[in-house]
């Protein structure tokens, strides 16, 4: 029995990244984000290492793309979570937090994993800051019918908050913090941010 790997059968381009993101996720789960390079992922993909160049150019590149597909995952459940949002800050407040939480340990330790692989990259930095500000964009939405100060201040606890649900999500990833304390602890952090001052 041959070791080479069979031809890759004809996929649309973006049939093929998915097949390839796919290929990738399974090395990281199976061996770590050391052991994905390029080329170890054409070849367990069965494809020459031109068509993963051609779709991720580096290996930053892919471990970004790999970051964006977890995440695009985890926003599509929690937005999904919202569709029938509740109508009282308490409800909303406790459900961002008990969303984030969840989603945050669904993600899988293949997600912290490829954020630790891309510390101190410049490119992965500007995703980063892109990506917060879409959940800042999202949480602001949320919770801008219960808002009592203008756009601005509304912008700027909307940042913290994410802030406050970043650091508290790491505690629990390292298992510092129950899951069910962190998101009740964020939700008590965002009842106090929507609070107008004294």
């Amino acid at each position: 029995m041959s070791d080479t790997p069979a031809p890759a059968r004809r996929l649309s381009k973006a049939d093929r990244r998915e097949q390839l993101l796919d290929t990738a996720m399974n090395i990281v789960r199976e061996q770590g984000t050391d052991a994905l390079t390029l080329g170890y992922l054409a070849e367990r993909a069965g494809v020459s290492k031109p068509i993963a160049y051609e779709h991720f150019g580096t290996r930053s590149g892919l471990l970004i793309a790999l970051y964006r597909k977890i995440d695009d995952r985890q926003c599509a459940i929690q937005a999904q979570a919202f569709e029938r949002a509740p109508k009282r800050l308490g409800e909303v407040a406790r459900l961002i937090g008990e969303t984030y939480m969840s989603c945050f340990r669904t993600a899988g330790p293949e997600y912290h994993a490829i954020f630790a692989a891309l510390k101190g990259d410049e490119q992965m930095e500007r995703v980063q800051q892109e990506l917060l500000e879409a959940y800042v964009a999202f949480y602001r939405g949320l919770l801008a019918p219960y808002a009592k100060f203008d756009a601005d201040e509304l912008q700027r606890r909307g940042v913290a908050i994410v802030g406050a649900a970043d650091a508290l999500s790491r505690e629990m990833t390292h298992g510092r913090i129950a899951e069910a304390d962190a998101a009740a602890t964020l939700t008590a952090v965002i009842l106090g941010a929507m609070r107008t001052e004294a």
